[in-house]
């Protein structure tokens, strides 16, 4: 039984390495859409913290309407985070956000949850 879940994992991983980079960040995304995440896009300027959003879900690549290909920006939705604190607090509201690819920003789970 060990044995059959090494070759299943050794199977997956050889199939996974295979794909292309973005077949791999589809599949991931796909996982990660499946299972939910509590995300935060920490935003820099100048190598200092600027902005935060907290409690997005995912963190979208744009696609153009009639050629379908990848657009150079992110997109979601998060509640802003003006105290840094990664909490919801009052008078902080969900919105709509874009990011370029020329933003420097990190995204990543909620660490206190």
């Amino acid at each position: 039984m060990k044995k059959l879940g090494f070759v299943i994992l050794a199977g997956m991983m050889f199939i996974f390495g295979g794909c292309t980079q973005e077949t791999q960040n589809k599949l991931g995304r796909a996982v990660q859409n499946w299972t939910g995440t509590n995300g935060v896009l920490d935003i820099y300027e100048g190598g200092k913290l600027v902005m935060r959003f907290i409690k997005i879900d995912k963190l979208s690549t744009a696609k153009g309407t009639d050629d379908n290909t990848p657009r150079q920006y992110r997109y979601g939705y998060g509640y802003i985070d003006k105290n840094f604190n990664y909490k919801v607090d009052s008078g902080e509201k969900k919105l709509y956000f874009e990011v370029s690819n020329f933003t420097p920003y990190i995204f990543y789970e909620n660490p206190n949850f």
